[in-house]
């Protein structure tokens, strides 16, 4: 078995609050150290796969400044301060989407790291269903969000053409059909 690395110094050099990023002297399992090891620490993600009471996917279109385009991607944002993971994923999936729904309807898809040779962030999936929009969006002020409805089987078929291409959407949705295939048809 491999052994973990050793930090040996850690040091914060973030360029600003929307990125943070640490320096590591880390000591290798060969005990080699590395003096130069980034990672951000980017706070961890709540992510749902939505559906409604009508079998539809809910997702959101909208401008991502490091891509440079507009994305499809399902409802998530970072875990809010003292809140935890499930709680920050009904606050998000409210806030993108207006529709509010309670704990006992989320049903947790497992987690994903999207890139942790570099960061430590790790986006955490679930689905509720039967759901309804009940309530008012909110959306932060750098969120100019378009809702689209589409049957399960329709968002598959956007992933297959490269719709839908933000890697924890595409793993969300893919362990939802794996999990609960039923749903997709």
């Amino acid at each position: 078995m491999k052994k973990h690395w050793k930090i040996l110094a850690e040091r914060d050099v973030s360029p600003s609050k929307w990125f943070p990023v640490v320096q590591h002297i880390v000591e290798l399992p060969n005990g080699e150290v590395v003096g130069d090891y980034f990672i951000t620490t980017l706070g961890n993600v709540a992510m749902v796969l939505p559906i409604t009471a009508d079998g539809e996917v809910v997702l959101v279109k909208q401008y991502k400044h490091g891509a440079g385009e507009e994305l499809i991607e399902l409802p998530a944002g970072f875990q809010q301060e003292n809140k935890s993971i499930e709680a920050s994923a009904l606050a998000e999936l409210e806030e993108e989407t207006g529709i509010k729904t309670t704990l006992d309807n989320l049903i947790p898809l497992g987690k994903f790291a999207i890139t942790p040779t570099k960061s430590t962030q790790v986006t955490y999936g679930f689905l509720a269903t039967g759901l309804e929009f009940n309530s008012t969006p909110n959306p932060d002020e750098t969120e100019d969000i378009e809702i689209l409805l589409r049957s399960p089987s329709e968002t598959l078929g956007m992933i297959r053409r490269g719709e839908i291409w933000v890697v924890d959407s595409v793993a969300v949705i893919m362990k939802a059909y794996l999990m609960y295939p039923e749903i997709f048809g």
